[in-house]
């Protein structure tokens, strides 16, 4: 009966244990994204006390690689449809799960008073900050937009681009002063103690400021995750992420 017993509460504890496992959410979230999502996770497990959320938020491509090498992750969201893809190739993410969540805006902020209106007025400035465009979507965008306006071989050629690990590094350069000005996303913009919007990018000089989210091929295994991600396109998410300054994908 001794032995009955104590196989029983082993039993339970192993059980007991992958309950709680089950209840634990890794997201891997764009940086631009942080604040909003803080958010949507306080709000989510509001009533839900038994879900654990482990987030990283850093540039969509080194979240996607992190992923692609191994890390947890149970949903993905990407500034950028770009690494969405790369992912889907590696065959790391639930079929038919991805899905825009959300748009955003490309802007060019600096703290100081400055008669920069355009892109051509960027060749006077002598540091210009925006996210390394190999891995930072924000960056990518800017990239786009600047070689659209061709001004970007010669600012790079005269070393006047400051290359920040994500679109939130770029903000606090500008917003600290350590830059004449920087490429970033409108809702980052918002959150700037300094530094304002001295002019907004014409869409039609870069690819659509797009959030991919989806679930993992994990995060499908995943009943918590699975509920957030269904959250995630509700509609009392769409009115957090209007709140925050995105464009929800209705």
């Amino acid at each position: 009966m001794k032995w009955q017993s104590l196989i029983s509460l082993l039993l339970l504890q192993i059980l007991f244990a992958v309950a709680v496992q089950a209840q634990t959410v890794h997201l891997s979230v764009a940086a631009s994204m942080t604040d909003v999502f803080r958010q949507l996770m306080t709000d989510f497990s509001a009533n839900r006390q038994n879900i654990q959320f482990l987030p990283s938020f850093a540039s969509s491509g080194s979240l996607a690689k992190q992923i692609d090498q191994g890390a947890p992750a149970d949903i993905y969201l990407s500034a950028n449809p770009r690494w969405m893809k790369y992912l889907l190739e590696k065959q790391m993410i639930a079929p038919a799960s991805d899905t825009i969540l959300a748009y955003n805006r490309l802007v060019f902020v600096g703290r100081k008073k400055s008669t920069v209106l355009t892109l051509a007025g960027l060749t006077g400035l002598e540091r210009i900050a925006l996210g390394s465009p190999q891995s930072v979507p924000a960056g990518q965008y800017a990239r786009q937009a600047m070689e659209h306006a061709g001004i970007y071989e010669t600012l790079e050629k005269d070393k006047k681009l400051v290359m920040a690990k994500d679109v939130r590094q770029a903000l606090i350069y500008a917003d600290r002063g350590e830059v004449d000005g920087a490429f970033v996303y409108k809702t980052d913009a918002l959150l700037a103690k300094k530094a304002r919007i001295l002019f907004t990018v014409d869409e039609n000089l870069h690819d659509r400021v797009a959030y991919p989210v989806a679930l993992t091929t994990s995060g499908a295994e995943n009943n918590s995750a699975r509920a957030f991600y269904d959250y995630l396109k509700g509609a009392e998410a769409r009115a957090v992420l209007s709140n925050y300054g995105f464009e929800p994908n209705n």
